[in-house]
């Protein structure tokens, strides 16, 4: 194997490949399953994974050429988020028949979006930045936390019921997003 991926066992029933913006291949597996059955998984899908690894470090030059946001665009799309994003987190959440807590703006360099379990949530300024629709799916993500708490088949279900073409608005944000979150500070 020419790559030394972190193993994550948890109560799951399938294995699952990520490979991180900095090229680290993450596994996760479920509990039981026997680590020979784990590399056996990996040795079958190493070409997927080198082929991915690759994908990151292009990502990873391309963002390098990218410009720092200066301090005020990040002030000028923390304010339009702080603008744009409550109504149409209003809006979500009457069509889901949910409720919420604290809504908080901020740069992370790694979560578009986050739900606690009282209710806040909490958005990325940059995604102000990007096409409204992609705003809109994440704040649909997460307040279908608000229902469900995971990223199970229900929980899916809840977001393609209002928005059919989740998944190629999910696709783009992760096509796209690192174009976005490379260019913070730090």
């Amino acid at each position: 194997m020419k790559f030394n991926p972190d193993i994550i066992r948890s109560e799951r029933k399938s294995l699952s490949i990520e490979v991180r913006p900095d090229g680290k291949v993450t596994v996760r597996a479920p509990l039981r399953m026997s680590y020979r059955e784990i590399e056996a998984f990996i040795t079958s899908h190493s070409d997927k994974i080198e082929k991915m690894i690759e994908k990151q470090n292009g990502r990873l030059a391309e963002a390098s050429a990218l410009p720092p946001y200066t301090e005020e665009e990040l002030r000028e799309a923390k304010e339009r988020a702080l603008n744009e994003i409550p109504p149409r987190v209003a809006y979500y959440a009457d069509i889901l028949g949910v409720t919420y807590g604290k809504i908080t703006i901020r740069t992370p360099k790694t979560r578009w979006g986050s739900c606690t379990s009282k209710g806040n949530l909490n958005f990325s300024a940059l995604l102000a930045l990007m096409p409204p629709e992609i705003m809109d799916s994440v704040i649909l993500h997460e307040l279908c936390h608000r229902k469900e708490m995971n990223h199970s088949k229900r929980f899916y279900d809840e977001i393609l019921k209002i928005m059919p073409d989740y998944y190629e608005r999910d696709r783009w944000l992760k096509d796209n997003g690192y174009k976005y979150s490379s260019r913070l500070p730090g």
